[in-house]
């Protein structure tokens, strides 16, 4: 059975830039509607002369109870904001200088290589598979990958650090939400997450369809050289990521395990205990590392893979002859994604309420697992309108004819194979299994046999994701070639703006718990961020699998 006719080329310019737009006006709203908590000290209220009154005064007196008035816990919580978000904004200045140097000088390497490869020739040469075509030269190429190489490191850098505002905004936020209960500070984190995702989704497709866009308008019918060029945005992104994570990395687990050592340890006092200085390195080191560190990373991955199924598309017939729409479907699935995503977010923030802590990890598992399923239809729409019924690709010279619903398998099983990952994952990381409680009875026999069957159960953990893997691999490639590899790999990043809301989630509840335990706040408000927080642990692992495919 034939496909109906494609897409419309007008079709496709209006659906990926809306997409992206949407994706990052959601996000907005989402800042929006945390920033309705606020975060400054208020009247006193559940004497009767305001609205609230029953269990929702009783929510806001626990502190009073205490000894502690409304006033203190929140001018306490502020101050303790503004620490974390100093440090971190400290930090990422500092590691951003480095980061603009060494973009600067890369920048110079890579138009100098490229340049170099036909001598810094200004003449056209003919192109490797349009036979009788001229492409552009070597000094222009050069130009547009260094030109695409310094937007791909901007926008991972200004994801990541958009990343860590929002984050450092939201997390005393998100513990004065503790007091009205854990559903509403759940809601006020997983939002603030939310922020995250949906601006590096659509922020990274908005600046890569304008930049194919801008660069087509002197490339022409030159589309190899085109994506090409194109190619240098997933190389800025990745190199950002290098800085980001390893360093933000480095750092927070340096500034954890100081805390721990300086608290548990040497002066035998709980952790985020407000006497332990260590402890705003600590909470500076989740936003740096596990936030904006995170984020530059994952956006690394999505302009590879993107970038990497445009080229391959590139060289295939659709490719060769200009078809737009069929050439832009690695676009189309990404824009869908953030479609998808954005529904399954209001599964949890409007459509169902959290109302006991055993109910916030299986809300978060539910988003990836409702993400999944609605990005399967999305993939089969855009595969059964945007591709031609068969086309053709070149494998290793040879032209292999590909049909439009084998391109959808290969999107789908990458897509699964991540949730699937996912679920391993979180079966080897949860303390409601077995392996996990196993490594806590290991620690009875002491911190040798500890490290040593916490080791054998990584290993042990790694052997179904392997196999996944190799799987979808095997599959992408026997149905569609390399870019049936490379829109697998593209699939397990189609539901990255849940999986980026997930995964910041938990620095941001974690965040909450020091911040309620510092400003001296009671012990039940502490419970209440630590079940968020515990949640977030577990469920992170899955969506950090999820957003980091290693297809690619």
């Amino acid at each position: 059975m034939a496909s109906p006719a494609f897409l419309p080329e007008l079709a496709t310019q209006v659906i990926v830039p809306v997409a992206a737009v949407v994706g990052i006006a959601f996000a907005v709203l989402q800042w929006v509607l945390v920033s309705k908590v606020k975060l400054s000290p208020e009247p006193r209220r559940g004497d009767g002369s305001s609205g609230k009154s029953g269990a929702g005064a009783s929510e806001y007196l626990i502190e009073e109870e205490e000894g502690l008035n409304e006033h203190n816990v929140v001018v306490k919580c502020a101050e303790i904001q503004n620490a974390i978000s100093e440090g971190a904004t400290s930090f990422l200045f500092t590691e951003y200088k480095y980061v603009g140097l060494f973009m600067g000088i890369f920048a110079v390497l890579i138009f100098l290589f490229l340049g170099s490869v036909e001598g810094f020739s200004t003449k056209s040469q003919p192109c490797h598979y349009s036979k009788g075509k001229m492409c552009k030269p070597a000094l222009a190429n050069a130009l547009f990958s260094t030109i695409a190489f310094v937007l791909g490191a901007v926008t991972s850098l200004v994801s990541g650090f958009l990343g860590m505002k929002i984050a450092t905004y939201a997390n005393a936020r998100t513990t004065l939400e503790a007091r009205k209960g854990v559903g509403k500070a759940f809601i006020t984190a997983f939002r603030s997450g939310a922020v995250m995702g949906f601006l590096l989704a659509a922020s990274g497709l908005f600046v890569l369809y304008i930049a194919i866009n801008l660069f087509g308008i002197y490339y022409g019918d030159d589309w190899e050289g085109l994506y090409e060029a194109i190619t240098g945005y997933g190389l800025g992104g990745s190199s950002m990521a290098l800085f980001g994570r390893v360093g933000g990395g480095i750092y927070t687990k340096a500034a954890d395990v100081g805390a721990d050592l300086v608290g548990k340890v040497e002066r035998n006092i709980p952790e985020d205990d407000p006497r332990n200085p260590a402890v705003i390195a600590d909470n500076v080191g989740d936003n740096v590392g596990d936030i904006a560190g995170m984020g530059s990373d994952l956006f690394g991955s999505y302009a590879e893979s993107s970038c990497a199924a445009l080229v391959v598309a590139s060289i295939s017939s659709f490719g060769i002859n200009h078809e737009f729409t069929p050439m832009l479907y690695p676009l189309l699935v990404s824009s869908v994604g953030i479609i998808a995503c954005l529904i399954t977010t209001l599964f949890a923030t409007d459509f169902f309420e959290i109302k006991a802590v055993d109910e916030i990890e299986p809300a978060l598992k539910k988003q990836l697992i409702i993400s999944t399923a609605v990005m399967t239809v999305g993939i089969a729409l855009v595969s059964w309108l945007g591709l031609p019924y068969t086309f053709t690709i070149f494998n290793f010279g040879v032209q292999k004819t590909v049909y439009n619903w084998q391109l959808f398998l290969c999107v789908a099983v990458g897509l699964w194979a991540g949730l699937v990952i996912g679920f391993v994952t979180e079966y080897y990381t949860s303390n409601a299994y077995s392996p996990v409680q196993d490594v806590a009875d290991s620690c009875r026999t002491g911190a040798a046999t500890n490290v040593i069957f916490g080791l054998a159960l990584g290993y042990k953990s790694v052997i179904i994701p392997i196999f996944a893997i190799a799987f979808s691999i095997f599959l992408s490639f026997s149905l569609a070639a390399m870019y049936g590899v490379a829109v697998a790999a593209l699939g397990m990043l189609s539901t990255i703006a849940t999986g980026l809301a997930i995964d910041a989630y938990g620095p941001i509840s974690d965040n909450a718990g020091g911040i309620a335990e510092m400003a001296g706040m009671s012990h039940r408000i502490r419970e209440r961020t630590d079940a968020l927080d515990a949640a977030g642990n577990t469920t992170a692992a899955i969506g950090k699998v999820n957003a980091n495919p290693t297809v690619s």
